[in-house]
């Protein structure tokens, strides 16, 4: 049976994006979309990609994939640090939830709105070009696991962050600078050796890769080995995310 407080507590996160849906799940679409129109017209014949695979095709997942993994990072993260800059987390704290029961119900929300601005992007996307699907399989693990990575993170971030520059600071110098050197636009193997070394150090490339797998059958490493380090990548700050919680760091003031 669900625990009543932790359903309550994830009613709350979802209602909070879905309430403003046209900032948190249109206007990321809408963001999205611009950017596969723009980089589709001005690199579809400067940028090698798999064989047999269109550059506008290869866009499609890994713009899916940003999105869902910069939208999940946003919901939890802001719901934080707006509840400690208003004060209202205490409202959190005193309920009679376990720490693993609050860090559940935000990372879900989170992945809720992830996956739901990813599938708006698929829907919009697929009007301009079609992407066939090789496993459905993939295409979920990847996307559930990419989203809850980035909603553990937000979480870490939102705990972390005691003013909005802070979150916004995390977000501009990490977040995106990730995703934007993942792969989204490009396959690994056009960049020189040392970038192709570098490109690997990054966990968000191992997400997005996996998740283009599921469409086209091919990528730049094997889904089985990008599958365990992004599971390790999730293990590893969901114990972190909760250990911060039960410490009440830079909660309790």
């Amino acid at each position: 049976m669900i625990n009543r407080g932790f359903y309550t507590l994830f009613y709350k996160e979802t209602l909070r994006f879905y309430k403003v849906a046209l900032q948190t799940v249109l206007a990321p679409v809408i963001t999205t979309l611009l950017y596969f129109m723009v980089f589709s017209h001005v690199l579809k014949d400067r940028v090698m990609v798999f064989e047999d695979v269109s550059y506008t095709s290869f866009l499609i997942p890994g713009l899916m994939m940003m999105a869902i993994i910069q939208n999940s990072f946003a919901n939890s993260s802001s719901s934080l640090i707006q509840s400690k800059v208003t004060g209202n987390i205490v409202f959190v704290l005193l309920t009679p939830l376990s720490y693993v029961e609050i860090f559940l119900a935000f990372m879900f929300a989170a992945m809720v709105r992830g996956l739901v601005v990813g599938i708006g992007v698929f829907m919009v996307a697929v009007c301009f070009v079609a992407v066939p699907v090789h496993s459905f399989v993939f295409l979920l693990i990847f996307a559930m696991l990419g989203s809850a990575v980035l909603g553990t993170l937000g979480i870490i971030a939102g705990i972390w962050a005691e003013k909005f520059d802070q979150l916004a600071g995390f977000q501009n110098f990490v977040i995106m600078p990730l995703s934007f050197l993942s792969g989204v636009f490009y396959s690994i193997h056009s960049l020189p050796s040392f970038w192709q070394a570098v490109s690997h150090l990054n966990p968000f490339f191992y997400m997005i890769d996996g998740f283009r797998y599921g469409f086209f059958g091919t990528s730049d490493v094997s889904p089985w080995v990008s599958l365990p380090i992004v599971l390790l990548a999730f293990v590893s700050l969901a114990l972190l995310a909760i250990k911060l919680l039960k410490q009440g760091y830079r909660l309790r003031h």
